[in-house]
């Protein structure tokens, strides 16, 4: 079958109907112009799958009622400050453990005397002496001499001291055994802090102590060679007060025996009643 375009079927169409309305095909034909096409605007087809729009739904029927009231409006908090850092954890240190009590060494003061300073003002204590530990050399001299002898050996005593690991603990005393017109016997004496560990380091020096017990302290404070003024005065108290003593007699070289002639030399006399 030959293709029929639509140009073509529209010329048979319209001849057709001039045929039927009696006119001349040709004439009609001739008369007749076909308009050019004009161009068409075409629309641009919606996305595929394109949502629709919900439908509105209708609104009730009845009296319309006014929308509830807002609700207040809340102000959004203000920023939190960012968090401090939290804090390091305390180490909580352990509970102190108990100190022992320190074992402190007890002061030597090698200027102490027997019985502390005096306290009477006419210069006579009545005290009682406790005994220390000492370093002691025991001799015989003359009176003449006898300062100078006693100031040599109070100086090896010290120097024994010091070679036996003591220290001294007071001033130098002299003990007068026995005396006569001549000269004296006596024990020479150094306290000490403490007794030597070893004996038989000593050689002709004494461990030992100063006398101890209930005593009688005169004072001389003149040099040395006046204290014979002081032994009677001691001489005359004992007398007044009708006190006996032993013979012995105890004397502490409160000053310096290099310089006996000092117008401030000390002693202190002890003597110990029977």
């Amino acid at each position: 079958m030959k293709h029929v375009t639509s140009r073509q079927r529209l010329v048979r169409i319209t001849a057709a109907i001039l045929v039927a309305a009696g006119l001349p095909i040709a004439a009609a034909l001739g008369q007749t112009t076909v308009p050019a096409p004009q161009p068409v605007e075409s629309a641009p087809l919606p996305p595929p799958f394109a949502a629709q729009p919900a439908p509105v739904p209708a609104a009730p029927a009845g009296p319309v009622t006014a929308p509830p009231d807002p609700l207040p409006s809340v102000a959004s908090p203000a920023a939190a400050p960012p968090a401090a850092a939290a804090p390091a954890p305390v180490q909580t240190p352990p509970p102190p453990q108990p100190v022992p009590p320190a074992t402190t060494a007890p002061v030597v003061d090698r200027n102490a005397t027997l019985a502390g300073k005096p306290g009477d003002t006419m210069g006579v204590d009545t005290l009682v002496l406790a005994p220390k530990p000492a370093l002691t050399i025991s001799g015989q001299t003359t009176w003449d001499k006898g300062i100078e002898i006693l100031a040599g050996i109070f100086l090896r005593l010290e120097h024994d001291a010091g070679r036996l690991g003591l220290k001294v603990a007071g001033r130098p005393l002299t003990y007068f055994a026995e005396t006569d017109d001549i000269g004296f016997r006596y024990e020479a004496i150094l306290p000490v802090d403490r007794l030597p560990d070893n004996a038989t380091q000593l050689g002709d020096v004494r461990a030992g102590s100063t006398p101890g017990g209930n005593a009688l302290r005169f004072t001389h404070k003149s040099p040395y060679d006046d204290i014979d003024s002081t032994y009677e005065g001691i001489t005359a108290y004992l007398d007044a007060k009708g006190l006996t003593v032993r013979d012995q007699f105890l004397e502490e070289y409160v000053g310096d025996l290099k310089d006996p002639g000092d117008a401030g030399f000390e002693v202190n006399i002890y003597v110990q009643p029977r």
